[in-house]
């Protein structure tokens, strides 16, 4: 029995909805050792900005007892060294590309986007406005609707090819970023980013994170991160990729059914680095014990 598992937002096209989250695989040769990546629907780039970043200082990652703590703070080579070396990796592979973009101001959203834009390669861009483990920009941008509204506008003026704008969980009414983000142009939400969490040493006290707050990921946020999707779904009419702590077939249906249409894994790739194919086949076989022909039956079918 053959299923449709194929996912349009706007015109990027996916072979399945299951996609590798940003900052989770690096430029994807990272992983290609442990996983077949052309079976994934797509992988999303760690986040690029205009000019190198050596990112926070150590210690920036801490393990939690249901998940991590991240505070990389958007460590990248750059864009021009993006394009240089580590397109042509990927390009060899074949795997739907979507780039994570990550800025401090509007304008190098847009100059990023200038820069990427001829790589036919890139089919859609993610642009993170709701980092909350860097000092400027990223949270700044992600908790205030006028600043949201503003990079989307932007970037949706520089580009036709899918924009995303990815959501900050760190508000009590993530649907109102959800309707501006479409009023403005974007063709989907990504929900949700990291939660902001802390961790401290009880032998000297002072915060494991040399940060002092990361950015907390993994299964203890995915209950948070089923809420946002469904708030979403009830109340605004835009595709939601939903992320957050998707670990099994069973959460990736879980939030199919909350409103994704799409859904991203993260931290769950540095303990199974093959956890996409994994996914991906669990979700095969549910189709076909539920008989359902496609995909988008499942998208928004919750019973409230």
């Amino acid at each position: 029995m053959s299923f449709d598992l194929s996912v349009n937002i706007g015109k990027l096209h996916l072979n399945n909805p299951v996609m590798l989250a940003s900052g989770t695989v690096g430029y994807g040769n990272e992983i290609s050792e442990f996983t077949d990546l052309k079976k994934i629907g797509g992988i999303v780039t760690k986040s690029i900005s205009l000019k190198p970043r050596k990112g926070n200082p150590p210690q920036r990652i801490v393990e939690t007892s249901a998940g991590m703590l991240n505070a990389i703070g958007l460590a990248n080579v750059g864009v021009e060294e993006f394009l240089t070396s580590k397109v042509q990796f990927l390009k060899k592979i074949g795997v739907t590309l979507i780039c994570n973009i990550a800025a401090s101001s509007v304008e190098e959203y847009v100059e990023c986007i200038n820069y990427l834009d001829n790589e036919d390669f890139i089919k859609a861009y993610e642009i993170n406005i709701s980092c909350p483990n860097v000092k400027e920009g990223g949270l700044i941008f992600g908790n205030d609707l006028k600043s949201v509204g503003n990079i989307t506008q932007k970037v949706r003026a520089a580009t036709p090819k899918t924009i995303i704008m990815k959501l900050s969980p760190n508000t009590s009414d993530i649907k109102n970023f959800a309707k501006i983000a479409k009023e403005e142009g974007a063709d989907a939400v990504s929900a949700i980013n990291t939660l902001v969490g802390t961790s401290f040493d009880i032998w000297t006290r002072k915060p494991k994170i040399k940060n002092i707050t990361g950015g907390l990921s993994g299964p203890a946020i995915k209950p948070v991160a089923l809420a946002k999707v469904l708030e979403i779904s009830r109340n605004v009419d835009i595709p939601i990729i939903g992320i957050g702590g998707i670990s099994t077939w069973q959460d990736a249906i879980e939030f199919i059914i909350c409103g994704a249409s799409a859904i991203q894994i993260g931290t769950i790739n540095f303990i199974n680095p093959n956890a996409g194919v994994e996914i991906l086949g669990g979700i095969n076989k549910y189709c076909e014990q539920m008989n359902i022909q496609s995909i988008s039956e499942l998208t928004a079918s919750y019973q409230i």
